[in-house]
């Protein structure tokens, strides 16, 4: 396979490695990042190596290029990590103070050691965790170590598209630290989360302080705004209220108490669209612990038109979702990308592409690519990462194109056709879906949870969808994209790359084409593979654009029949895949424009 490089790996400084502030939803003053140079080395048995072989790029994972090792972790080794840091005027402030560690995503078991110390195990490839190291850190050197075991698809875990043999549809299996690890200093009572629950139609927001004891809560909300970027948190621990000198910033004041629902009034509220994205960001005081994050007023829904089809909405008006597939893959960092502006460029390049819409596809991102949609106004479905068995293809991708295209759908009970025989199995996918959704449901540009992608390890999927809707009752469903449809969420979903187009409108489920497209065009000197994969080949640029107008057209066509939203195949090329709008390495858009599709309000919604 070719190496190809994005701009931004190209000018990448290895000792400053992401440095963006990992999560905005929840901004403090102060904290270490610890991407970077680190030590590595591979090992057969699960025993600290004597001797590390050499340098590793955090976050990069060993399989890509830009962590300067370009070796694959196989599921019979282990991959050690180590670095150190330094704690300056420690033993002052050890009593007073906690210090937590975080991982952003280590794929797909990992153990964590401070000298020497055990202080976290932690499985789940995609979802973030951390752990106090209070008690096991020194005044001045300290070491951090850092042992990852990977079965990638030989195991029930989730994987996503990844796949030690990569080709076709799967890529590049990737393994160990792939997001931002980082520590913060807080006092002994901290917050150590918050949620916001709008009501536009109310005018009112609900916020909950997570904290260890029910301790007294100021929260300064501010007038709404577009495009901010949290840089640092705007408060500090010396001042006693942060926003008294600047009462024209701050629009409401509310107070209450940790672990309590706090309401607060929002008139006239400033709605967030993809035309519009207003955000309001807002402080949070608890005891010397200050917070910065952000809400915004808009709800998703599936509602009736007029001639009472269910329709997709967005702050109760019709938007006809007009998607892309992205599966978030870099040439050179494979699930990361190689810097936050990368990121901005996709999601940025999305929007005046004519996307307003993205189905982030079997992956979970870093916290600031949600933000960067939140900001920007980039709607966003989100896939839970698949897991399970090996995949019986010639029922999931062959047999169930068709039946779906007849209408015909396989009951989820038949679990060895599914790939879910492992009662551990279900339980860890259930364990992290509820996880995925605990943790960005506060992100106000995700639009639909979509539990199973084309039977990928499916099951019980109307216990699930219930789960999801007790979790998380203000956004929309998507239980089963693709095939093996069980009648339950609120989206009939359907993938569809090879026959006419066609909708078949429900009584109360909102019709959408959750895959379409993916027309094949190698660019040269912008491809990684000779091999070739895909749903439709051009050998023209301009063939392939115009086949693509003809598609959108289809796609137009069906919109008064019910047609919700459409989800083109897919953002960019992936090693062999050549089927994206712009290349691997981002630097050749190959379909130029999208047609906007634009909105209409519903006039009596029921």
């Amino acid at each position: 396979m070719k190496q190809l490089y994005t701009r931004w790996g190209r000018s990448m400084d290895r000792e400053n490695v992401l440095q963006e502030y990992p999560r905005p939803l929840l901004v403090r003053g102060g904290y270490t990042n610890l991407n970077g140079v680190w030590e590595y080395a591979f090992t057969k048995e699960y025993r600290r190596p004597e001797r590390f072989e050499g340098e590793i790029v955090v976050p990069f994972s060993p399989e890509s290029v830009l962590s300067g090792v370009g070796r694959q972790l196989m599921p019979d080794e282990y991959l050690w990590y180590r670095r150190t840091f330094s704690l300056a005027g420690w033993d002052e402030r050890k009593d007073l103070r906690r210090l937590i560690l975080h991982f952003g995503a280590v794929d797909q078991s990992c153990v964590v050691f401070v000298n020497g110390k055990r202080t976290a195990a932690h499985t789940g490839g995609y979802l973030p965790f951390e752990t106090e190291i209070t008690e096991s850190v020194n005044e001045g050197k300290n070491e951090l170590v850092v042992a990852v075991k990977d079965l990638s698809e030989t195991s029930y875990h989730a994987r996503g598209k990844q796949k030690l043999k990569r080709g076709g549809m799967f890529y590049t299996a990737q393994s160990g630290i792939w997001q931002t690890v980082w520590m913060e200093e807080v006092p002994k009572d901290y917050i150590q989360g918050i949620e916001t629950v709008p009501d536009p139609e109310q005018g009112t927001v609900g916020i909950r302080v997570a904290a260890e004891r029910d301790c007294p809560v100021e929260i300064w909300i501010r007038r709404p705004k577009i495009y901010k970027e949290i840089t640092e948190c705007a408060c500090s621990e010396r001042k006693s209220l942060p926003y008294e000198a600047d009462e024209e910033e701050t629009v409401v004041f509310a107070a209450g108490t940790a672990n309590h629902v706090i309401k607060a009034d929002i008139q006239e509220s400033a709605l967030w669209t993809c035309e519009e994205p207003y955000l309001y960001y807002y402080t949070v005081r608890m005891g010397t612990d200050f917070a910065e994050s952000y809400f915004a007023m808009r709800t998703f829904s599936v509602r009736k038109d007029e001639k009472g089809i269910p329709r997709i909405c967005l702050n109760g008006k019709v938007q006809f979702q007009n998607g892309v597939l992205d599966q978030g893959y870099w040439p050179d960092g494979l699930y990361t990308a190689p810097s936050d502006e990368a990121m901005i460029f996709d999601i940025q390049e999305m929007k005046n592409t004519g996307f307003n819409m993205v189905r982030k596809h079997v992956k979970i991102e870093p916290q600031r690519w949600y933000y960067h949609c939140d900001r920007l106004g980039m709607v966003v479905w989100q896939d839970m990462v698949n897991s399970g068995g090996e995949y019986k293809y010639w029922l999931v991708t062959y047999a169930a194109t068709v039946l779906s295209w007849r209408n015909i759908h396989i009951k989820d009970r038949h679990s060895w056709l599914l790939s879910r025989k492992d009662k551990a199995g279900k339980l860890e996918f259930v364990k992290e879906m509820k996880e995925t959704v605990r943790i960005l449901k506060v992100h106000p540009s995700i639009a639909v949870w979509v539990i199973f992608n084309e039977g990928w390890g499916q099951f019980q999927t109307k216990d699930l969808t219930n789960i999801v809707r007790e979790l998380d009752p203000d956004r929309i469903i998507d239980a089963a994209s693709g095939w093996f449809d069980q009648g339950c969420g609120d989206l009939q979903s359907v993938h569809n790359y090879f026959f006419k187009l066609k909708v078949r409108p429900e009584k109360k489920r909102a019709a959408v084409l959750s895959e379409i497209g993916g027309y094949t065009y190698r660019e040269k000197d912008h491809t990684a593979c000779e091999e070739l994969y895909g749903y439709k080949d051009y050998a023209d640029r301009k063939k392939l654009n115009e086949s693509f107008g003809e598609l959108m057209r289809k796609v137009e066509a069906l919109i008064p029949e019910g047609l919700c939203a459409s989800v083109y195949t897919q953002w960019s090329d992936i090693e062999e895949e050549v089927n994206g709008i712009c290349t691997y390495d981002r630097e050749v858009k190959k379909i130029f424009r999208v047609p906007h599709f634009g909105t209409g309000e519903i006039r009596g919604a029921k």
